[in-house]
């Protein structure tokens, strides 16, 4: 454990100074990483280096009295990793928590409530019961990626996974670029200046990232119907469930090829061409797949991605809200990346051709096939992409000729006899009435409609 490193870092979402082995403290600060993502606590030197106690024949009593004040007990596996260092100033003890699994507190008294703590910033917070852990826990939504984790070495980094890596980094990087193995880790943020295996390193380059982040996964359902409520008074809620786990390229190549199999059709044989139909777009699933793994918020555990397949539709849902300044509002035009090392990674893979396009290859995608555009639900705690199989023939058949909202004029037509500007601009609300009057103009220059009436009582009906 390199403490002047720590030291140059100060306290923060995953390290903490305590002067002494006062149980109480430690119990809380345990309790606080455990519940977020984990972290170090060094124990009897203060933030500026200064050594306040010799704990090096206290402190195993002290972490034993903490840890009976810790319920649910903790597991054997889970047990804090701890040690005593000898600095310039003196015996100093070095703890490395990890994240559990499930949810622990802490009794301050035999008569007390557990109360249950989670890390965020500086702070250890109360937070309610079961609630989603690692809301609060750090002020900068890209620092996650660059922490180190505890108790991870290069060793639980996939040599085969780094050398494919490799080999797509230099194809896809500048031409004639090269490096050694540890400027290729320190250039993908894979490891701290210290060589310790960060949060993005072990999400990208992982043998085993479940062990360290168990919310590291994909689950992939296909329900019977085109609800969850339809599903449940089923006999069978779901046709297939599978678990898909592995570092991000993996977890990418896994979904994609479980993905293809429920979403290929019949295949058509034209000629000697034998072509393959599909229920959705193949190019916008699997945009929907990368953007899903690469944007979800790895510090919210207990909850994996989901990709649920319903009769009617497919829907991604990934944990954490949308990030930044992002909102339904603005998700088509403007970009920001929770996980800026995780995006950079896939795209020297090739998963991402173009960094920020995600959506606008989903909703190209579905208009060019005749489906509807893609849609978007987002609560502060998920979001989701929800794909539709239906096939609007209007657009499929006039998206070469004719604008969206021309489109839309001629499906509004196929319901009503007639159609006047205001109707459109019911229809439009997000362009001017002189834009949808030319619109309008146009599909009569083109033969579409006919134009009756002038002035205010104009209207247009099919031709």
């Amino acid at each position: 454990m390199n403490i002047r490193r720590l030291l140059d870092r100060g306290p923060g979402p995953m390290i903490e100074f305590l002067a002494d082995a006062d149980p109480e403290c430690l119990a809380e600060t345990i309790v606080a990483f455990a519940n977020s993502v984990g972290g170090t606590i060094i124990v009897g030197i203060d933030p500026r280096g200064v050594l306040v106690s010799d704990v090096s024949e206290s402190f195993a009593g002290a972490l034993a009295r903490a840890l009976r004040m810790i319920s649910p007990s903790l597991r054997i596996d889970d047990l804090p990793e701890w040690r005593i260092e000898e600095t310039p100033q003196g015996a100093v003890a070095s703890v490395v928590v990890r994240h559990t699994p499930y949810q622990i507190g802490l009794r301050r008294g035999p008569h007390r409530d557990v109360e249950i703590l989670a890390r965020s910033g500086t702070l250890n917070v109360p937070i309610a019961p079961q609630r989603t852990r690692n809301e609060h826990r750090f002020g900068a939504l890209t620092a996650l990626e660059d922490e180190p984790v505890p108790g991870a070495t290069l060793v639980d980094l996939d040599e085969a996974v780094l050398k494919e890596y490799e080999r797509n980094r230099i194809r896809r990087g500048p031409r004639g670029e090269g490096f050694t193995r540890a400027e290729l880790l320190r250039d993908a943020g894979a490891v701290d200046a210290d060589g310790h295996p960060t949060v993005g390193g072990i999400l990208l380059f992982g043998r085993n990232p479940q062990h360290f982040f168990p919310q590291m996964g994909v689950v992939v359902v296909r329900f019977r119907g085109t609800s969850l409520r339809e599903a449940a008074v089923s006999s069978e809620r779901y046709a297939r469930r599978v678990e898909l786990s592995g570092p991000a390229p993996r977890l990418v190549e896994k979904t994609w090829e479980l993905l293809f199999e429920e979403i290929v059709e019949h295949p058509v044989v034209q000629g000697l061409e034998r072509q393959e139909h599909f229920a959705y777009p193949p190019e916008a699933v699997r945009e929907a797949v990368v953007n899903a793994i690469c944007h979800r918020d790895y510090g919210i555990v207990g909850q994996r991605i989901e990709v649920r397949l319903f009769d009617d539709r497919l829907e991604i849902v990934s944990p954490g809200g949308l990030p930044g300044h992002i909102t339904l509002d603005n998700i088509v035009d403007e970009h920001y990346s929770r996980n800026p090392r995780l995006v950079r990674g896939l795209y020297y893979w090739g998963y991402i051709e173009e960094l920020g396009q995600g959506i606008d290859i989903m909703m190209e995608a579905m208009g060019r096939e005749g489906h509807p555009p893609p849609g978007f639900r987002a609560s502060p705690r998920s979001f989701a992409v929800i794909l539709e199989n239906a096939i609007d023939e209007l657009a499929l058949e006039y998206a070469d000729e004719l604008n969206p909202r021309q489109i839309e004029a001629l499906r509004f037509l196929a319901e009503h006899e007639r159609i006047t500007n205001r109707d459109l601009r019911t229809l439009c609300d997000d362009v001017s009435s002189e834009t949808l009057r030319l619109d309008l103009r146009d599909l009569v220059e083109k033969g579409f409609l006919l134009k009756i009436g002038d002035k205010r009582g104009t209207y247009y009906v099919r031709k």
